[in-house]
Formats: C-alpha cells, sequence, structure tokens
C-alpha cells in the first residue's frame, strides 16, 4: 500500500512540474518571451538530478534514501525528460544537425534507460527460476569443469557398456553446447529454446541407448540442464552489467553536450 502511494505521488508530481512548464511557456509565447530558455534550463537541471542516481549507487552505504525510491523518481525523470524536450524543440525532431544530434543523443540515453528499467525488473526474478547461484566471472570455469565432468561420464559409459552410441551423439551435437554458453538471442528475451533443444537431443539418441546407457544420459541430461542455467546467468548478468557501459556514457555525452548547446546559445545571445 504504501509503495503504490509513494508510486503515485511520485508521478503525479511529474505531472504537475509538467503541467507547470507546459503553462509558463505557453505564457511567455503569448508575452513574446523566450519559452525555450524556461524549458532549457529546467532541462538542463532533469538531466542533471537524473545523472546522479548513478552516483547514489555508488554511494549506497550513505543514508539518503533507498535505492528503490531513487529508481522510482530515475524513471519518471526520464519520461519527464522527454515531455519537456518535445515542449523544448516543438517537434519530435528538429531540423539543425547539432539540434540532431542532442535529440539523438536525448532518445538513445531514454531507450537505454527503459531497456535498462525492464531487464532490472524481470531479470532478477528470472534467475532465481533457475535454481543456480553462480557469480558471474566464475562461469567460463564452471562451464569448463562441467565439460570435463560430461566428457568423463561419456568415457566410462563407452567404456563400461561397450557401445559408442552416446560417445558419437556426444561428439557430433552436444560437445558443441558443453564448450561455452549457447543460445545468448533466447535467452535474451527469456526463450526456453535452450530447454527445448536438450529435449529434443535426449528424444534423438534415447531410443537407440540400452537401459545400461540410458542411466548415463540421464546424468547428461541432467548436468546439461545445469549447464542451461549457467548460460542464463551468463546472459542475464553480462546484460545487466553491460547495458550501464552503453547507459552512462551516453547520459555524460548527453550532458556535456547540453552545456555546450547553452554556451553556444548564449555566447551568441549576447
Amino acid at each position: 500500500m504504501v509503495s503504490r502511494l509513494r508510486t503515485g505521488f511520485v508521478w503525479v508530481t511529474a505531472l504537475i512540474i509538467f503541467g507547470f512548464l507546459f503553462y509558463e511557456a505557453r505564457r511567455a509565447s503569448v508575452s513574446l518571451e523566450s519559452a525555450e530558455v524556461i524549458t532549457g534550463w529546467c532541462l538542463l537541471c532533469l538531466m542533471v538530478f537524473l545523472a546522479l542516481f548513478n552516483i547514489r549507487k555508488k554511494l549506497s552505504m550513505l543514508p539518503i534514501g533507498k535505492a528503490e525510491t531513487w529508481l522510482l523518481f530515475h524513471t519518471a525523470g526520464g519520461v519527464l525528460v522527454t515531455a519537456v524536450y518535445w515542449l523544448h524543440v516543438g517537434n519530435l525532431w528538429p531540423l539543425g544537425l547539432y539540434e540532431q544530434l542532442l535529440a539523438l543523443l536525448i532518445y538513445a540515453t531514454v531507450l537505454t534507460g527503459v531497456f535498462g528499467y525492464v531487464i532490472q525488473r524481470t531479470y532478477p526474478k528470472r534467475l532465481t527460476q533457475t535454481g543456480v547461484e553462480v557469480i558471474y566471472e566464475r562461469i567460463p570455469r564452471e562451464v569448463s569443469e562441467l565439460r570435463d565432468q560430461v566428457e568423463d561420464l561419456v568415457l566410462e559409459c563407452t567404456e563400461k557398456t561397450e557401445s559408442e552410441t552416446l560417445g558419437r551423439h556426444y561428439v557430433d551435437t552436444l560437445a558443441w553446447y558443453f564448450r561455452r554458453p549457447r543460445f545468448f538471442s533466447h535467452h535474451v528475451f527469456g526463450s526456453q529454446h535452450g530447454r527445448q533443444w536438450l529435449r529434443q537431443q535426449d528424444a534423438a539418441v534415447r531410443r537407440y541407448l540400452s537401459d545400461d546407457e540410458k542411466v548415463y544420459l540421464d546424468q547428461l541430461i541432467e548436468l546439461a540442464e545445469y549447464k542451461n542455467g549457467l548460460d542464463t546467468h551468463y546472459v542475464y548478468q553480462g546484460v545487466m552489467k553491460g547495458w550501464l557501459l552503453i547507459h552512462v556514457p551516453l547520459t555524460v555525452a548527453l550532458l556535456v553536450t547540453s552545456v555546450w548547446h547553452i554556451l553556444l546559445v548564449h555566447i551568441y545571445a549576447l
């Protein structure tokens, strides 16, 4: 209940701010004043406020508000920035080359911000559903150790059952799967293609195996399912770490370009 009230308060506040700016911009236009000055400075202040969120995450030990509250303000602020920008320029895409660069940076920053918000809200829940807990930097080593374990299992099956069916299937198909994390694009969008592919491989070879070989196949598929969980962590954790490498530089570039834009406007005004 408290969370919903806080969310509603933040979005209503953003709406009130935009309504006030819209009114002031129209009043300035009627009074033959420069509405772009009002909206421009407000836009810069909003972008600086949004940039503070990254600083807040690095100073998590300080009692300056919950990260969830900051994220809520950051999300509402991102939407407000887009609306104020449209109010500032008067259309979706400006004409000047420098103004187009600013527009491109704003849209790219907002879109990467939306993408980051979505993955931060969905990926952690999906990771818990895998039943696997692993540190991102250890995943390549985990995959390597798992591959060695699978190959030992296949060799043991070949020696004890005196049959090469499972071994040939591993060399022809599953060795590719265990070599490194797979199905990156499918995991990004939450697809279960990896598990479906494993079921297909299981069904394709099971019919040709003896009862003794099927015992080894069951163990192999269990390890393959664990590998699918590692792949999911590799993709999700990698994306959650990597999107900031795009979003933060875009934010910095946008701030620098905006400040230079203000300087140019005031220099020409003189």
